[in-house]
C-alpha cells in the first residue's frame, strides 16, 4: 500500500514547490506526494512540481492532514492565522492532532523561531527535511 505524503503550502507555493523538486531528484518507494495548498497558485506550483494529486483551501488541509502518513511544510502550519492569516486555526489544529509524522521546516517569517536549530539557508533546511522525509519513509 502507498505511503501518503503531503506537503501544505501557502502564498505563492514556492517553499513546497522547492520540496517536491528535491524529493523527486531521486526515486521514492510506493509514495504518493500530495499537494495541499491554502490557495490556487501554491496548488497549482506543488502540483508541476511533480506531485500526483492537488486540492486547495481549508477542508482540504483538514482532510488530507487525517489521512496522511508525513506531513510537511513550513513551521507556520502548525500555527494558527500563520502565513499572513491564509492558515486558519482549524488548519493549524488539524496538523497538530494528525495522526502522521510532521517534518516541519523552519521559517522566520512567520515569526516563530526554534531555539537550538542552527541558522541555514532555505535551501539547505529542504535538503535536510527531504532527506528527514526520505528515512521516515524507508522505516516504515
Amino acid at each position: 500500500m502507498k505511503k501518503v505524503l503531503v506537503v501544505i503550502d501557502g502564498q505563492g507555493g514556492g517553499f513546497g514547490r522547492a520540496l517536491i523538486e528535491k524529493l523527486r531528484q531521486q526515486p521514492l518507494p510506493e509514495v504518493e506526494i500530495r499537494a495541499v495548498g491554502t490557495n490556487a497558485l501554491a496548488t497549482s506550483a506543488m502540483l508541476k512540481a511533480g506531485a500526483d494529486a492537488a486540492a486547495t483551501g481549508e477542508n482540504a488541509v483538514i482532510v488530507n492532514a487525517g489521512r496522511a502518513d508525513i506531513l510537511a511544510g513550513p513551521v507556520g502550519i502548525v500555527l494558527a492565522n500563520s502565513m499572513m492569516g491564509e492558515f486558519s486555526p482549524a488548519m493549524a489544529a488539524a496538523v497538530g492532532e494528525s495522526p502522521a509524522k510532521r517534518v516541519l521546516i523552519p521559517v522566520s517569517r512567520c515569526a516563530t523561531y526554534v531555539a537550538g536549530v542552527a541558522e541555514k539557508p532555505l535551501a539547505q533546511y529542504l535538503e535536510d527535511a527531504a532527506a528527514l522525509i526520505r528515512r521516515l519513509l524507508e522505516e516504515e
